[in-house]
């Protein structure tokens, strides 16, 4: 039986980046080697730390140390995904929340294999693009590489049932940004923040996953934090796209405004809404805006 779904505001999601803010999580990445750097800054911008310990031995010794860990199947070296098995396992066992991010499963075999196996272990947060999501829930067969050729509306039952059969909340990024509660739970919330520039600058949906990692570090409610990263981040992306001429000017703006937004500018610009999950795939999408 379906649980009620709970209620989040802006307002909850500005006191999550207040909170991360006050507490520095430690996250550690294990992530792909195009956005490494990117994803680092974006952490420290936001006011987290990145731990780039994505090694066999060190990456299960380091979990339990960490306020939170990503894993990202970017680039899935043989070494790196024995790391990444290491890793979850040692964050599941001492109760450390982790984010999945199934970089272009569906068509590559090696890394859907080592996705469907990480989904079982206990993910806090599933992150991924419409395509993605399908084809780690069993109902697609992926995008054109990391680009999505499916709408966040048209992933919503995969999404669904993703969220049910690994206990996950699952985010579903796009024009308009998706968050499904695990479980009995018929959560499913709506952002429409965020800005078309922030898909022209590489590790833009990588480095997103790691802030998840970090507000899921300051909150045992995995939907506010996914929510909560996902409106900080594109709240910045609006921000910095409005100073940029570029996506070249683009980059160093959003990790300004990832710095300098404040509590009270996502708690007055956020546009969070609470969707019904039965009627998204009928529902008119907003036009993209990202």
């Amino acid at each position: 039986m379906s649980r009620m779904a709970i209620r989040y505001t802006p307002e909850d999601c500005a006191r999550l980046l207040e909170a991360v803010r006050t507490r520095q999580p430690l996250i550690q990445c294990l992530t792909n080697a195009v956005v490494t750097n990117f994803t680092a800054n974006v952490l420290l911008a936001v006011g987290a730390a990145p731990a780039m310990v994505d090694i066999p031995g060190e990456a299960a010794e380091f979990a339990p140390v960490a306020s939170g860990v990503l894993v990202n199947l970017g680039t899935p070296a043989a070494s790196q995904r024995t790391a990444m098995l290491e890793a979850a396992g040692a964050a599941r066992a001492a109760g450390t929340p982790w984010v999945l991010d199934p970089v272009a499963v569906g068509a590559l075999s090696v890394r859907t294999a080592a996705a469907q196996e990480l989904a079982g272990m206990g993910p806090a947060i599933i992150r991924g693009n419409a395509s993605e999501i399908l084809a780690l829930a069993g109902s697609g067969a992926g995008g054109r590489g990391v680009d999505a050729t499916d709408s966040p509306a048209a992933a919503a039952g995969a999404a669904r049932q993703l969220a049910g059969d690994t206990g996950a909340a699952v985010a579903v990024s796009g024009a308009r940004d998706l968050v499904f509660g695990p479980g009995g739970l018929r959560t499913c919330l709506g952002i429409d923040n965020g800005d078309v520039l922030l898909t022209r600058v590489t590790g833009g949906g990588c480095a997103l996953g790691a802030v998840m990692a970090a507000f899921s570090a300051v909150t045992s409610d995995a939907v506010l934090a996914a929510a909560a990263a996902t409106g900080t981040y594109t709240v910045a992306a609006e921000r910095a796209a409005r100073l940029a001429s570029g996506p070249g000017s683009f980059a160093p703006a959003f990790l300004d405004e990832l710095a300098s937004v404040t509590p009270a500018d996502i708690a007055a610009s956020l546009r969070l809404a609470a969707l019904d999950p039965d009627g998204l795939e009928q529902a008119p999408q907003p036009e993209a805006a990202r």
